[in-house]
């Protein structure tokens, strides 16, 4: 085995390792030429780029929980206390079932998530009841998380991605969203952006918002060699959040920092790139 497949073993491992527990028996989702998404799909290229998802998937999870109804259902049903890592994990398995694994075991996926979150109800602190099956809330979250995604890809990926492309993303993701029962669901990188904008008033930062975000950005790194890796995926999701939403947060990013953390997650996302995409020999 030469030097760099034995390099490519071993950064595939690492990253396999992230997501999937193997004590579970969870292991990497297969491609499919039957999945909801056709393998030339531009969700394919974007959520299939690992370091430009991990900042994505931070940044969305800062973004939603500016929404009180989306914070409650985390706060009141979910572990996330004990197991923010076993969370975020959950999450990328969706998306990754729900993006290259076969249609059936896509659409068995969707199901089990929509009876959860038939069981999530409650009440905000203010008395406002909510449910995580709200067509409402579920827009704001995909808005939140399809923009983030295609934010980190942007950026980390591909910079002169056209508009189309970009447009192309949105129309591709909201069939797993509608689905999932979102409404309303907008097909081009403008509209989402306007809808976005729309939730704004909905919005708060209050005392559980800032325990739930200590959490994420401060969450202890599984191995401490990741530790470096996952500081700079927390610091390039936090520059990802638009201003408003930094600001909310009480976050800041220091200009003078910000090309060397970028220039770092681009170089640690072309090696990720790298290693998979040709397998190890030997």
């Amino acid at each position: 085995m030469s030097a760099a497949d034995a390099l490519r073993r071993m950064m595939i491992g690492e990253v396999r390792s992230f997501f999937h527990d193997a004590a579970k028996g969870d292991g990497p989702v297969m491609r499919s030429d039957d999945a909801l998404l056709p393998r030339d799909s531009i969700a394919w290229r974007v959520h299939g780029d690992v370091m430009g998802m991990m900042i994505g998937g931070v940044s969305a999870l800062l973004l939603q929980m500016l929404h009180p109804a989306a914070l409650a259902g985390v706060w009141d049903f979910s572990n996330f206390r004990q197991d923010m890592h076993g969370r975020l994990r959950r999450t990328a398995g969706f998306i990754a079932v729900t993006t290259y694994a076969e249609r059936a075991r896509a659409e068995a996926a969707i199901a089990r998530v929509r009876g959860i979150h038939a069981q999530v109800a409650g009440t905000l602190p203010d008395g406002t009841p909510y449910r995580a099956d709200d067509p409402h809330l579920l827009a704001w979250v995909h808005a939140a998380e399809s923009l983030s995604f295609l934010r980190a890809w942007q950026r980390y990926g591909d910079p002169r991605i056209s508009t189309a492309d970009q447009d192309a993303y949105f129309a591709e993701v909201a069939y797993v969203s509608r689905a999932l029962g979102a409404d309303p669901v907008p097909k081009t990188r403008a509209d989402m952006e306007a809808l976005l904008d729309i939730y704004r008033p909905e919005l708060r930062a209050d005392a559980r918002r800032a325990e739930v975000a200590r959490l994420v950005l401060r969450q202890p790194p599984q191995k401490l060699a990741l530790a470096p890796v996952q500081a700079l995926v927390m610091q390039a999701a936090v520059d990802l959040l638009p201003d408003w939403a930094r600001d909310m947060h009480g976050l800041r990013v220091l200009r003078l920092t910000q090309p060397a953390f970028r220039g770092a997650a681009r170089g640690i996302a072309g090696t990720l790139r790298w290693a998979f995409a040709t397998p190890a020999q030997g």
